[in-house]
């Protein structure tokens, strides 16, 4: 809701929009080579990854987000060296912003762990569609009065450390150089993304019986203008054939939803609803459907195939 706000307050005031560029995934917990480069092939498995965001359910031009990942371990170097590619398609009211990109990882042992470092080097495309725009004096040069777009090259960067699939911290920053995009063949109108920081960070609590765990994660998103954290439990039943979670995410001030999903042969099923607590109503939340596969592509390792289930970090 904020983000919708503030970019629609950006349009009205001025030529320049900057607001919090990133929409906010539920599902972050699955989506973590997108939200730090540096889990880049870090589990030395094949991850393709999908997700679907329906946001403010009911409203017009409310936004709506897709991304699609993959992200694998580099054997022909070495297990330590990852990358990764994606792609990001949200809408928001008047706006489309898209960012195609590609992704490098290292993976060093240490203390027992695993620090990562990654960087991301992307294309990011701002289109806004000014036909659409109903304005008291349609001759006014502040707004665009047909679609206008324009291109800028965008780079993330992030570091990680984990410690034996037990608990992670990270921290990660898009929109390193704070790209302005300028739109339209005239430039006169143009966006200016600001950066946006990332600390996460999980822990999985076992049980007597092994069968079931608890996932604990969290994320703190900001441009130190605004920000967004988030508190997601997960408890798992991971079976020999078929894995099963539900839990809740709460974002304080902000949402509460509700996760279930499961994971079987190496392909993964998640769905989310977020209800949002500052009054617009239990039904006019949002929708989040996530679709994954994952399999061993190390073909020197002996044995077949094993498929897990998909970032249980």
């Amino acid at each position: 809701m904020k983000r919708l706000l503030w970019l629609v307050a950006g349009v009205l005031a001025t030529t320049q929009v900057k607001a919090q560029y990133d929409a906010a995934f539920t599902n972050y917990w699955a989506l973590q080579s997108y939200f730090n480069p540096a889990s880049s092939g870090l589990d030395g498995l094949l991850n393709i990854q999908g997700a679907y965001s329906m946001q403010l359910v009911g409203f017009e031009d409310a936004p709506a987000t897709m991304l699609a990942t993959a992200d694998l371990p580099l054997f022909f170097l070495s297990p330590r060296h990852g990358a990764g590619v994606g792609f990001m398609n949200d809408k928001i009211g008047l706006f489309t912003n898209k960012k195609l990109y590609l992704q490098y990882a290292y993976h060093q042992p240490l203390w027992g762990g695993t620090l990562s470092i990654g960087a991301r080097v992307g294309m990011l495309n701002e289109t806004f569609d000014g036909t659409k725009l109903d304005v008291n004096d349609a001759g006014d040069p502040a707004f665009a009065t047909s679609e206008v777009n324009g291109t800028m090259v965008d780079v993330d960067a992030g570091i990680r450390f984990s410690y034996k699939k037990i608990w992670y911290v990270g921290i990660s920053s898009m929109h390193l150089t704070g790209p302005t995009i300028k739109l339209g063949d005239d430039k006169m109108h143009e966006t200016s993304v600001s950066r946006l920081y990332y600390l996460t960070g999980g822990y999985n609590i076992k049980f007597r019986q092994p069968a079931y765990m608890l996932y604990t994660t969290a994320i703190l998103r900001t441009d130190f203008l605004a920000w967004r954290g988030d508190i997601t439990a997960r408890l798992a039943y991971n079976g020999d054939k078929i894995h099963l979670y539900a839990g809740l995410s709460y974002s304080p001030t902000i949402s509460v939803g509700v996760l279930l999903g499961t994971t079987f042969h190496g392909i993964q099923i998640g769905y989310s609803y977020e209800v949002y607590t500052g009054g617009v109503g239990a039904l006019h939340g949002t929708h989040e459907l996530v679709l994954g596969y994952q399999t061993d592509l190390n073909l020197f390792k002996k044995g077949k195939n094993l498929h897990k289930s998909v970032r249980i970090l």
